[in-house]
Parts: C-alpha cells; structure tokens; sequence
C-alpha cells in the first residue's frame, strides 16, 4: 500500500514565499532586537529566530552582523521630515519645539523610532553607528537650525546640543537613570527647552514654561 503525504508548511522552516517579503521579516526584526538590546548583545541567531527563519538565510541576505546592523541604520524620510519640522516658524519657542521632537522621534513609538534607538544603543559600542548618529543629529542641525541664524560657532552649537539630546534619551532609555525615566516628558521640555534655546537662537527670549503638576523637583 502506498500513501502520498504532502509535504506539511511546517516542515520547511526557514523559507518564506518571496526573497524579498523574507528580507523585510528579518530587517523588521533586527530592527527591534539592535533597539532593545543593542548592538553587542544581539546575535545573527536571535534575530533569525525572531524572524522564524533559519540563521543560513539570514546569512545569505546579509553576510555578517556588521552588513545587517547597516542596513537597520538607515534613517527613515520621516525621521528627517519631523526633524526639520520643529524649526520652522519663529525663534521663540524653539528650544520646546527641538526637545519636544527629539523626544517624540525616539521613544514616541512612530515609525522611526526602532531605527534610530538601534542607532543609538549601537553608537555606544560600534564606530558606524556613532559616525552616523554623529552626521544625522549635527548636520541636520546645522542644516535646519543654525545655518540660517546669525550665531557664531555654528558647528560647536550644532555639538553642542546633539550632545544635550543625546544624553537626555540615553539617560532615559539606556542606562534608565529612574528620575529622568520616571519623568512627564513635558516637564523635560521645559527644563532642558530653555537651554537648548540659549545655544540655539541666544537673542530670542524662552517663553515661560510652567510643568505640570508634578513636575517639581520633589526638593
């Protein structure tokens, strides 16, 4: 007697129907793995097991965990659409409008926010991804902010205030200093606005920010 069994879906682990539908699974996973745990700890194997393929495939789409963490870094269009978004309009106000962005990109939950907290974590441990933190956040402000404003020491400014944004979200969503993770985003932004407003447009006065309730010191 003999039986044809088909062959079970179940049995072909690792193969999706299109190369490209599967290259996107196993970017869309990297993705979240290189942003919850960062560049050191995730491996080629627990991304392929995200991605429910085998580690072959990930392997035959990007040769090496270096190839796969590039291809998660890029920026996407939105990012840089809402970047320059919070400086248009007039002076006062933008040091809010920047902290308030900032803030929304990265931990906001929009679309690129896995992308570029996989940036972020990476910038710690891996030379690419700082370069390319390092060219998004200080030529975009040097484009979008301080080109157009009369300010000397542009480029130091531009440092300047990449290094106050970075170091508030890597406080945050990092290391997970518990006072700047437990605080209302709001009341970030009218704490760190000002600064961020005497470096970026000093002659343009800081509106008055009250934080909400709450938002003390707790001194």
């Amino acid at each position: 007697m003999t039986a044809t069994t088909p062959t079970s879906p179940a049995g072909r682990r690792g193969r999706r129907p299109g190369a490209n539908t599967t290259r996107q699974a196993v970017l869309d996973a990297a993705r979240a793995r290189f942003a919850a745990d960062g560049f050191t700890a995730t491996t080629i194997r627990r991304v392929a097991a995200d991605a429910g393929v085998d580690v072959s495939l990930v392997m035959q789409f990007f040769r090496s965990k270096d190839e796969l963490f590039a291809a998660v870094m890029s920026i996407p269009a939105d990012a840089l659409t809402r970047f320059s978004t919070a400086f248009e309009g007039t002076d006062d106000g933008l040091g809010a409008r920047v902290v308030r962005t900032f803030l929304d990109m990265w931990e906001g939950g929009v679309p690129s926010s896995e992308p570029l907290m996989a940036m972020l974590r990476g910038a710690i441990v891996n030379e690419q991804a700082a370069s390319r933190l390092r060219e998004f956040l200080e030529e975009r402000l040097l484009v979008d902010a301080i080109a157009s404003r009369a300010v000397d020491d542009p480029t130091l400014r531009a440092g300047v205030v990449s290094s106050m944004l970075v170091g508030l979200v890597v406080g945050r969503g990092v290391v997970g200093v518990p006072t700047l993770a437990g605080a209302d985003r709001e009341t970030l932004v009218a704490l760190v606005g000002p600064a961020v407003q005497a470096v970026l447009a000093p002659s343009a006065p800081a509106p008055a920010a009250t934080a909400p309730d709450g938002g003390g010191t707790g001194r």
